[in-house]
């Protein structure tokens, strides 16, 4: 028989997911003293960090909120979370932009020069430099932009060891516990009712990634988030062909687009296993795992533009996963002002993995009563309504 939770305890912080931003939030809301209890409908990190890349990039970044969150959250990943870099494999391997046309080269350049203007170390490089970075890009390129602050992760290690070391500081983990509705004293929110009982807080924080947008509605309120299914081809292990991560200048439209229908643009790595990754697809699709042969071909047939001896590379397995989008494409952080004691950490995106130890922290600093690093009025939830009214 499955254990039932206290109807009587509280806990300061209840987060309602246990991916990598659920595990930031436990991690850093323990290192202030917060009790802290996380539950998930399912493992821990069994969601969207289980079905993805580990990227940390700034490069993908053109303005506003999210490329400053990426700037701060690179800044703790490098600084303060340096000395567990080996638990989680990062590797600070640069990446890598490339234009295959002017167009493209022009529009990377006034993105470029918007990124310096927020502190991105970038350097552009032309076509012969670029081949000294990876001899094995296509000949089609006119020019390329080297980020040296691009990084790697491995995404399930780093959900498992900020969660266990949140354990380890006292927090209470409950997977396989799925959040049926919201305790509520007025409009304030309480805690949460669950398939294992009741859970109380004073702090109730929606990292629930791609079902965030249905944990909102649980609790009356509209935070638009929803599924943004991608795909990843995984090729046979290798010589090393290709040393950073590279993508074409496409790939930063695809990420800012609104657009629900098939997109594809070519994202390739090298591990230290050998294999090569290969991405990126995006499709609105709902929660719908049916295999999407069209995605996979697209993948592919780009990749191989990019680096043209993959047409002759095996591939051995493909995998997908939802990301959590947003209409606006900034993450959703902070209190929840239509239901006081409710707090949102969701609609990252792609960029989820990186931009989590920033989002822990800075919902840590707010349910903790400090003065956070980064501005929440640019990720408010509340933003939703305000634009729902300014449309009537």
């Amino acid at each position: 028989m499955s254990p039932v939770a206290s109807s009587t305890s509280a806990s300061d912080v209840l987060v309602i997911g246990s991916g990598a931003i659920g595990a930031a939030i436990a991690y850093y809301c323990t290192r202030r003293g917060l009790s802290v209890t996380v539950v998930d409908s399912g493992a821990v990190g069994s969601g969207t960090s289980s079905q993805c890349e580990g990227n940390l990039l700034v490069s993908d970044k053109e303005h506003g909120p999210e490329l400053d969150l990426a700037n701060y959250s690179l800044k703790l990943w490098q600084g303060e979370l340096s000395e567990h870099s080996h638990l989680w494999e990062f590797e600070n391997k640069g990446g890598i932009i490339v234009a295959s046309q002017d167009s493209s080269m022009a529009s990377l350049q006034r993105a470029l020069r918007v990124q310096r203007e927020h502190g991105i170390r970038v350097e552009e490089i032309d076509v012969a430099e670029l081949k000294r970075y990876e001899p094995n890009v296509t000949d089609e390129a006119v020019g390329a932009a080297f980020y040296p602050d691009d990084s790697q992760v491995m995404p399930m290690l780093v959900t498992a060891h900020l969660m266990r070391m949140a354990a380890e500081a006292g927090a209470r983990i409950w997977p396989y516990t799925e959040v049926t509705g919201f305790l509520r004293g007025g409009e304030n929110v309480l805690g949460v009712t669950t398939t294992r009982g009741s859970f109380w807080a004073d702090a109730v924080i929606n990292a629930a990634g791609p079902w965030g947008g249905q944990v909102a509605r649980l609790a009356g309120v509209n935070v638009p988030v929803e599924p943004r299914r991608g795909y990843v081809l995984v090729t046979e292990p290798m010589e090393p062909k290709v040393f950073r991560k590279v993508y074409a200048a496409e790939y930063i439209d695809n990420v800012g687009s609104s657009d629900g229908g098939l997109q594809s643009s070519p994202v390739v790595e090298g591990t230290p296993a050998g294999s090569i990754l290969i991405g990126s697809s995006r499709e609105r699709v709902g929660f719908d795992t049916t295999f999407n042969p069209q995605a996979v071909q697209q993948i592919a047939a780009n990749a191989v533009k990019l680096f043209p001896f993959l047409a002759e590379t095996r591939i051995l397995r493909h995998y997908f996963g939802f990301r959590p989008y947003v209409p606006d494409h900034v993450p959703v952080i902070g209190p929840d002002p239509r239901a006081p004691g409710l707090w949102h950490a969701c609609g990252h995106e792609g960029a989820g993995i990186g931009l989590s130890v920033g989002t822990g922290k800075i919902i840590a600093q707010a349910v903790a009563g400090e003065q956070t690093d980064l501005p929440l009025e640019d990720f408010t939830p509340a933003r939703f309504d305000e634009l729902s009214e300014a449309s009537a």
